[in-house]
Order: structure tokens, then C-alpha cells, then sequence
């Protein structure tokens, strides 16, 4: 018999639906019982594409004996983290504090009031390799209900007042905004981090950590400093090298469990290859070296083929295992390139992509590239254009015979959030490589989240899954879905979706601002009421929720001049001095925000004489990288309700402008005062 789990939304839910565990969501009734039988509750919380997820299910959820026993002594409530990253983000907290550290699957005991009390994230059902097994971990929890019930309820008051502290993330608020020197000693700070020699930051297991790169990025196109150059251009080689990257199919896993990139934990996020997608055409803005474009371009073309639904919104994931084997999808053996592509080319790729006989992966081979492909040419004394020729073929025929094995299965939900980072990259990728398929990628995914993501009241629903959207949506799924609106409004000129991204905005002030204390809770003030009401100021895999709201609200502020949005953004900006100021390693977003804030803001407003000519100036605006300069677009044959006061782009920035009798005509603007008008720009212009 299927447990309750079977009438859920989440795939990662419907996952455990026949496991022996009377599994249930997350509700109030589910406390309710809890208090009725006098039991704990065991929270377990995972992810569609967590490969240790899928160990301790088959060792523990899946043991008709460790079942029994948890249903006779617990109410167990099974939790998708990326359906409910607000339950995720307050438990995940308890670990760290109990345990010092964190993870996946995720594993907390609570009282009847939702306290935490014990907590960890994978045991094996019995004792192996120094870890407690998950069978010793249960006996002792009930021992301890059952005889020492006022240690435990003790100790979850004392968990949930440091909960309580850690929820803010902040001291008071400060008087003013930090210094721009700020931002110079985070970077500094963030430089002490660089692995020197293989790139990314620390020591293994290795992130891609996009928005300390995106941080990097916005200050070295200002200050021009090699050193963030250098840093940012060894982290993208080195993973665009390594088995980290899938170099068959595209794309990126999400992080290296060695120091140099090679072996990689195989499940593929939506969030990690939008944002690595950004990165690197970011990277190519700034460098010009067209093999970060090529990236870029292969992400964005992995994921139009194999992420995005009928319905024009993008999937969340793909897991690390297939056959139950943790990264058998993408590993190959030397006899099979040798039987797809024949003795000689099979030699030739194999030498290249370090496929060897023994294999270094478990007998098996990670594609990687020990030496760059113009390296090889160079060394083996072979034409580098012809090389490249011969590899994308090979590679093509590889990937047909790699369609031919069981695919790893895919979390078909799509997040809100997750979205609007793709969109924002496909917005952005399409102008400067002027792909217009994915200027329509970006178009159909922001369409589908205005049309089915939202509640009869326009509010914004987080996921989404089979016809059915729902859950309030979060800060990050507001304050990104603004940014990308704002992405394709300059990729496309059409001021509706300038008039989307206010709306949204006034919705996030509305809902999710503490107009007291200043910054925004991750949580909406109508939503459902947890242990806490955190606010999001770190970076994790994904953007911090204060650091997208700000950054996504001063942007807002340069096109519409509404100074409501930068004084919520102000007020953010000096809420979290703190963080800025002692943890600013974990808060590169929020370090961007306070750059972006000091910025000198200008804006470029672009009069075209018709439609076709937006497609090609997109690209010639947008290929440097200029992060505190706005694009604002007048096309003569608009509405004259779009050009007017009741337009969503600023009145006085519009207004009264014009191509005439030109093609183009650019006006350059300056804290929203523009200077004389630049008729049919040469191209030195669009460099300068």
C-alpha cells in the first residue's frame, strides 16, 4: 500500500511513496498526531537528484524492519528541499549548530512544537566506518523520550532561541550604508580563498560558487584588476576542463568532490548551469576570449534539448544515478569509443579525453581534458581547426550512442526561481551570441511563470508540476523573476515586461519587507508560520534572498527612477551591514548589491526607427559587460501610452525621445540626465 506520499506534487516524494515508512508531508495535522500517539516526529529532508538520498532510502526507508520501527515510535514527515527551501533553510541551520556541518539527506528530530533536538544527515542502518547506524541513533532517541523527556525539551528551547538569532542574521541596523572600501576589502578577503593552481575556491569538495565569480566579474570590469581576471579565468578553464563538465551532452554537475575538477557528483541543477551559463558569457564580455562563449553557448544548449517542458518552463534536475549506479550515464569504457568511432578516430579522443584502459573513475572514464584541445594540437603537431572539427563530430557520435543507455531520471518540477535564473541567461547569452532561439527560450519560460505561476490574486506560486502550480512563492523566486523581467525587457524592447517587474516588486515590498528593521524575510507575511521567519543573507548554491532583492531593486530604480525601490534597497544594504562586514565571504551577492549601490548609474537610451533594428543593436549594447549601465529602448511606432507618463520605464528618461529621420539614435544618460544624442553610432561607440 502506497503511503501519503503518493498523492504529492514532488517527484522526490513520489519516490518514497511505497517505502514500508508511513511517510506524510509536512502539515499541522501531522503535529497534531504526533501530540495525540505522544511520539517524536523524524524529519527527513532530500532531493530528486541527492545520490546519498537514494543510499539511505534503499539501506533504511526501504527495510521493512527499520519501517516498522519508526512507525511504531515516530510520526515521519518527508520533505522535498526544493519544494519547501524555507522548512530546508531553518533545519539545515539546527544541523549545522548540532553537528557542525550539513548536507543531504538531511535527518532532524523534532518535538510536538516542531523543536529540534537531535539531528544529522546520513547513517547507515548500522554501525560502519566510525558512524552510529541509524538503528542505534532510533533506540537511543526513543530511550531518551520515553526516560529523559525534560533534557530533550530543554535542549530543543535552547536550539530554537539560537535559531531564533541566527533567523535575522544581523546585529541593528546601521545608520548609513557601508563605504565602497567596503567592497574592496571583501574582495581582498575573497582572493585569500583562490586555489592558485586549479581554480574555485577552498579545497575539496569544490562548488563552482557563481556569485563569488559574478562579484569578481562587476569589479574587474570596473577596476580592470588581472588579479580578478586571472582568478575567474583559471576557476572557468579548469572546470570547463575537468569531469565536472559534461563534455558529451553540455552542461555542468554540481560540484567536484576532488580539489581539481576531475570527479564530479553527477546530479545536474537548473540553478548551477544558468548561473554558470551567466558566468561565462559574463567572462567573454569582459576578456573577450571566445572560449568562454562557447561554454556558455553549450549550457543553454543543453538545456533547451533536455530541460525544457511543453509548456515553456525548465526542469529542476537530473540525477546522479541511473541503474542504481551513481554516474553510469556519463563514463565510458576505451572499447566502447573504439566501437563507435573506429581505431584511429577512438585513439585520437580517448588521448585527448584522458579515456584509459582501468578507467579513473571506478574502472571507468570521466571525459576531461588534461591539456587544453590547441594544447594537443601544439603538441602532436596536428591543424587545431581540423582537431576541433573532427572532436565536435566524434563528440555528436558519442552523445547518439549515449542516448542509447537508461537516462538518469529528471525532477520534471519547475521552481520559480530556478526559472527566472535561466531566463535572465538565456536573455543574455541570445543578445551577445545573437541567438535569437534563445531570446525565445527566455520568452516562452517567462511567459509560462506569469501565466501558471501565479494565484487568482497575481501573487507568485514557487513550483509547479503536472498542470498543477502551488506554495507561496519565496523572496529568491520574487526578487530573480524581477531581475529576469528586467533581462528580457533589454533583450527585447518590449516595455510589458519592465511593467511585470514592477509589479512583482511592489508585490515583494508588500509581502516580504521588514519596514522596521529594514531587508526582506525569505517567507511572505501571509504564508505559512514555521519555528522561525528567517532572512536569507548567505549565498549558497543559490543567490541569497536580500542580495537578489537588493540588486534586483536597484536595477528596477535605474530604469523606472522610482526612488521607493532604492530605499527598500537602501534600507537592505543597511540592515545587513554585519554581514558585510564580518562574513562577506558568504555574501558575495550582497557584496554586488553594495557595489552596485555606490555605482555610478547611467543609462543608455537606445531610439530606433523600427522593430528589426532592436535584434541587431542588442548585441552591440550588451557585448561588454556593464553592470551599473541600464538599457532603455524607444521604438517610433510604439503606442503612445508606452512613451507617456503612464509608461513603466522612467517618464524622464523616454520621454520626448526619438530616432527621427535616423535609423538610431542613442542617448547617453547620467543619474537619469542625458547628454547629446549620438546619431548611427559607429562601432567604436558601442566599445567605448
Amino acid at each position: 500500500m502506497a503511503n501519503q506520499l503518493a498523492d504529492s506534487l514532488s517527484p522526490y516524494l513520489i519516490q518514497h511513496q511505497d517505502n514500508p515508512v508511513d511517510w506524510v508531508p509536512w502539515s499541522d495535522a501531522a503535529f497534531a498526531t504526533a501530540r495525540q500517539r505522544d511520539v517524536p516526529v523524524f524529519l527527513s529532508v532530500g532531493y530528486a537528484a541527492c545520490h546519498w538520498c537514494h543510499v539511505m532510502a534503499h539501506e533504511s526507508f526501504e527495510n521493512d524492519t527499520i519501517g516498522a520501527y519508526l512507525n511504531e515510535h515516530f510520526v515521519c514527515i518527508k520533505v522535498d528541499r526544493e519544494e519547501r527551501p524555507d522548512i530546508d533553510q531553518i533545519y539545515m541551520n539546527a544541523v549545522q549548530l548540532m553537528t557542525g556541518h550539513g548536507g543531504w539527506p538531511m535527518s532532524v528530530f523534532l518535538d510536538h512544537d516542531g523543536r529540534p533536538f537531535y539531528a544529522g544527515t546520513y547513517w547507515p542502518p548500522v554501525s560502519r566506518g566510525g558512524m552510529p547506524g541509524f538503528t542505534q541513533v532510533l533506540d537511543a532517541l526513543v530511550d531518551a523520550w520515553s526516560n529523559r523527556r525534560d533534557e530533550i525539551h530543554s535542549h530543543a528551547g535552547e536550539i530554537h532561541q539560537a535559531l531564533a538569532q541566527l533567523a535575522v542574521g544581523t546585529g541593528d541596523p546601521a545608520d548609513e550604508v557601508s563605504s565602497p572600501d567596503r567592497v574592496d576589502v571583501a574582495v581582498e578577503s575573497l582572493l585569500e580563498t583562490v586555489d592558485t593552481t586549479w581554480g574555485g575556491f577552498g579545497s575539496a569538495p569544490k562548488f563552482p560558487h557563481a556569485t563569488d565569480l559574478l562579484l569578481f566579474l562587476r569589479v574587474a570590469s570596473r577596476t580592470h584588476d588581472r588579479r580578478l581576471l586571472e582568478a575567474t579565468e583559471r576557476t572557468l578553464d579548469k572546470m570547463a576542463a575537468g569531469g565536472i563538465r559534461d563534455h558529451i551532452g553540455g552542461g555542468f554537475a554540481r560540484y567536484a568532490v576532488d580539489g581539481h575538477w576531475l570527479v564530479p557528483h553527477f546530479e545536474k541543477m537548473l540553478y548551477d548551469n544558468a548561473l554558470l551559463a551567466e558566468v561565462y558569457i559574463r567572462t567573454y564580455q569582459v576578456t573577450g576570449h571566445q572560449r568562454h562563449a562557447v561554454v556558455a553557448e553549450e549550457i543553454l544548449d543543453y538545456l533547451r534539448r533536455d530541460m525544457v517542458d511543453q509548456c515553456g518552463g525548465i526542469h529542476s534536475s537530473e540525477d546522479a544515478d541511473s541503474e542504481g549506479v551513481e554516474g553510469k550515464f556519463y563514463v565510458w569504457q576505451v572499447a566502447e569509443v573504439m566501437e563507435t568511432l573506429g581505431p584511429e578516430r577512438g585513439r585520437v579522443f580517448c588521448d585527448v579525453y584522458d579515456i584509459r584502459e582501468g578507467g579513473n573513475f571506478e574502472g571507468a572514464s570521466i571525459p576531461n581534458l588534461p591539456m587544453s584541445i590547441e594544447q594537443y594540437a601544439q603538441s602532436h603537431d596536428v591543424d587545431e581547426e581540423e582537431l576541433q572539427a573532427s572532436l565536435r563530430s566524434d563528440r555528436s557520435k558519442l552523445f547518439a550512442q549515449r542516448q542509447m543507455r537508461v537516462r538518469p531520471g529528471r525532477d520534471d518540477k519547475v521552481i520559480t526561481a530556478w526559472n527566472a535564473l535561466a531566463i535572465k541567461s538565456f536573455s543574455i547569452v541570445g543578445c551577445v551570441l545573437q541567438r535569437d532561439d534563445f531570446i525565445e527560450t527566455a520568452l516562452a519560460a517567462a511567459q509560462f511563470v506569469l501565466d501558471a505561476m501565479r494565484d487568482p490574486h497575481g501573487r507568485l506560486l514557487h513550483a509547479y508540476r503536472g498542470g498543477t502550480a502551488h506554495l507561496d512563492a519565496m523572496i529568491d523566486d520574487y526578487a530573480l523573476t524581477i531581475d529576469a523581467m528586467v533581462a528580457l525587457y533589454e533583450a527585447t524592447a518590449d516595455s510589458r515586461w519592465v511593467a511585470q517587474a514592477v509589479e512583482l516588486a511592489d508585490q515583494m515590498r508588500d509581502r516580504f519587507e521588514d519596514t522596521i528593521d529594514g531587508g526582506f524575510y525569505y517567507t511572505p507575511s501571509d504564508g505559512q508560520a514555521l519555528i522561525t521567519r528567517n532572512k536569507d543573507w548567505h549565498d549558497g548554491s543559490l543567490i541569497s534572498g536580500n542580495g537578489a532583492a537588493a540588486a534586483a531593486l536597484l536595477k528596477l530604480h535605474e530604469l523606472t527612477g522610482s526612488q521607493r525601490f532604492r530605499a527598500s534597497a537602501e534600507a537592505t544594504l543597511r540592515c545587513g551591514q554585519l554581514v558585510l562586514e564580518k562574513q562577506s565571504r558568504a555574501a558575495s551577492a550582497l557584496v554586488s548589491a553594495l557595489d552596485q549601490f555606490h555605482g555610478a548609474m547611467s543609462q543608455w537610451v537606445i531610439a530606433v526607427s523600427a522593430p528589426h533594428q532592436v535584434r541587431r543593436l542588442r548585441g552591440l549594447a550588451l557585448r561588454q559587460f556593464r553592470p551599473n549601465r541600464a538599457l532603455a529602448w524607444v521604438v517610433d511606432d510604439e503606442p503612445a501610452s508606452l512613451l507617456g507618463p503612464s509608461s513603466p520605464v522612467a517618464a524622464g528618461l523616454i520621454e520626448g525621445k526619438s530616432a527621427g529621420d535616423h535609423d538610431v539614435v542613442v542617448y547617453p544618460c547620467v543619474q537619469f540626465h542625458c547628454e547629446q544624442p549620438v546619431v548611427d553610432p559607429a562601432t567604436s561607440f558601442w566599445e567605448a
